[in-house]
């Protein structure tokens, strides 16, 4: 498959602030690829260099196989949606959908044919005589993805574009996205802190930390095989078990993480089949989330949580788990994930 985007040992810094510091991957021409990291890891420093409103300090970044370092973002075949929409309040939405190709100097019956095609693309096709302060959120949002759409770039970039959206209608949003990347083919480069998003979206996930990439692998792949204990920490939340504990539990010093839902919670002192790992500990609450269960744990010097599935049986467990209560968690052997660093 041919590459649209290639890092190749790229760096941005702001004098001893390193926000991109010798970052190396590369995007699939039609993927959908997410950047995943809490803020100032590095994953809007990395768009904004695609997009070309910053250019590295050092280090190759192609697009579509050309060199784009030092090309200003009106001549690169990118476009990006942002967070905050950025449509024109004074415009209509068919106005602000069509703004691209008024620059470009096009006749205004066929920016305007084209803007109402890109509308529909999104769901909105009787919606283009409205202002923007008309319109939802998601409208909105919707408005925005069309203008970019309008000059029918080969990569489009998102900058956490669901972040200003309620829970129910960001989950409706993002299947809409994912719905429209297949319909499209184009590539998609999205950058969100949210790890449902990305998990739920994507193809492939790079994960940043700091700014460096700690992993870039398919959702699956990262939930269930994290190679670091910020990856597995930070996608999916799973227990990081450290040194102590680890060589306390299984007899070696090497961290490894397991997931919450991987974990059973039973009385202390009770014995298991060889497959399964246990240790004991205190109880430090006990949370009802709806679908599931939340109990955490004091072990050593470590808290541990396991995730239990809102049953009849885990009901009563956690009923009769209490705050101070000594407990045993335990786990089969073979969910557990060795970690490289």
């Amino acid at each position: 498959m041919p590459v649209a985007i290639e890092f190749k040992g790229v760096g941005r810094h702001y004098g001893a602030v390193k926000a991109l510091d010798g970052v190396s991957f590369t995007v699939q021409e039609g993927e959908f690829f997410s950047m995943l990291g809490p803020s100032g890891s590095g994953k809007t420093t990395s768009l904004r260099l695609m997009a070309g409103f910053e250019q590295p300090s050092f280090g190759s970044l192609q697009l579509m196989g050309k060199e784009a370092s030092g090309t200003p973002p009106y001549e690169r075949d990118v476009n990006t949606v942002f967070q905050d929409y950025a449509l024109f309040p004074h415009m209509t939405v068919l106005e602000n959908v069509a703004y691209g190709l008024m620059v470009k100097k096009i006749p205004k019956a066929e920016r305007e044919a084209q803007a109402r095609e890109a509308l529909a693309m999104v769901a909105l096709p009787d919606h283009g005589q409205r202002t923007p302060a008309q319109l939802s959120g998601g409208q909105r949002q919707r408005v925005a993805l069309a203008r970019a759409l309008i000059n029918r770039p080969r990569i489009l970039l998102l900058d956490e574009p669901l972040g200003a959206l309620d829970l129910k209608l960001r989950e409706q949003m993002q299947v809409e996205l994912k719905v429209l990347h297949r319909k499209l083919g184009i590539t998609f480069v999205y950058v969100t802190h949210d790890q449902g998003e990305a998990l739920s979206m994507s193809d492939r996930i790079a994960v940043f930390n700091h700014g460096q990439i700690e992993q870039i692998a398919t959702p699956r792949e990262l939930y269930h095989q994290p190679k670091t204990r910020f990856v597995a920490s930070f996608v999916g939340s799973a227990n990081v078990v450290e040194t102590a504990l680890a060589a306390k539990a299984i007899g070696s010093a090497k961290a490894f993480s397991i997931r919450q839902e991987h974990m059973s919670v039973g009385q202390a002192g009770t014995e298991i089949p060889a497959d399964r790992v246990q240790v004991e500990g205190e109880v430090l609450a006990v949370q009802f989330l709806g679908a599931n269960q939340r109990i955490e744990v004091q072990v050593g010097d470590q808290i541990l949580t396991a995730m239990q599935i809102e049953s009849e049986a885990t009901a009563a467990l956690a009923d009769r788990t209490q705050a101070g209560q000594r407990i045993a968690l335990s786990w089969a052997k073979k969910h557990m994930v060795m970690l490289d660093s």
